[in-house]
């Protein structure tokens, strides 16, 4: 049982499914070469960079990360929506790319913007492609794969660069972060388990924790009679 904790330990952040059954870990090196092959497939392959506008329709998810955190260091502002409202949050016609859940794709097609790039996320168990993609989206772990390996965007995003499309910046970005890390109590080092359902924005069940220096241990359909076994598997300090 120590072994596994101490290899958990070195997650960045941890992804249970209870209805699948998946369980995905990913280190901050392995979430960073997630993040980086999408700022890769974003800059190199769809020519994006900052003043690009991305649309985010999907739930939190390890995939959900690696395509926030890749936009972001791209430095596209991003409009997210999670999976139980549709819609965008300020993100108008003018989507240079859109990041949609398959499963949402046709139910929200009068509210999905199109764009020039859009890409569907099937959410699979451990990343599996969609091997058949609607028309007019490309498979983004497929594309993303291609770009694994790739090095960092060559221009840093400053602070003052627009990470939402409502005009927020990275810096008041980071600090609304930092107020939901103090306000719920996140320390550095604190490994905190997430229920998916109910933080849905990725302020809440991302930024805020990563911010802190805190790891992530993130439940979609949470079955809370394995929830005591899983604090202790997991080396869990903290609920939300």
């Amino acid at each position: 049982m120590s072994d596994i904790k101490q290899r958990r330990a070195g997650e960045l952040i941890t992804y249970y499914d209870d209805a699948t059954g998946e369980r995905v870990g990913l280190t901050a090196t392995e979430l960073g070469r997630w993040s980086g092959a999408t700022a890769s497939l974003l800059t190199e392959e769809c020519g994006l960079g900052p003043g690009s506008r991305a649309g985010v329709l999907l739930p939190p998810h390890w995939q959900t990360a690696a395509v926030l955190l890749g936009a972001w260091s791209a430095g596209l502002e991003v409009s997210f929506r999670g999976w139980s409202t549709a819609g965008l949050d300020s993100g108008g016609p003018d989507l240079d790319v859109t990041f949609v859940e398959l499963r949402r794709v046709d139910s929200w097609l009068d509210e999905v913007p199109l764009a020039k790039h859009q890409f569907v996320l099937g959410l699979a168990p451990y990343g599996e492609p969609v091997h058949e993609a609607p028309e007019d989206y490309r498979d983004f772990p497929s594309a993303a794969r291609a770009h694994l390996g790739a090095e960092p965007p060559r221009d840093r995003v400053g602070v003052s660069g627009a990470a939402t499309t409502d005009g927020t910046t990275f810096g008041e970005y980071g600090l609304a972060a930092g107020v939901i890390a103090e306000s719920r109590g996140i320390l550095q080092g604190d490994r905190v388990l997430i229920d998916a359902a109910g933080s849905e924005q990725p302020l809440i069940w991302l930024l805020a924790p990563l911010t802190a220096g805190a790891s992530i241990v993130l439940c979609a359909n949470l079955d809370r009679s394995r929830l005591d076994e899983r604090i202790a598997i997991e080396g869990v300090t903290l609920l939300f």
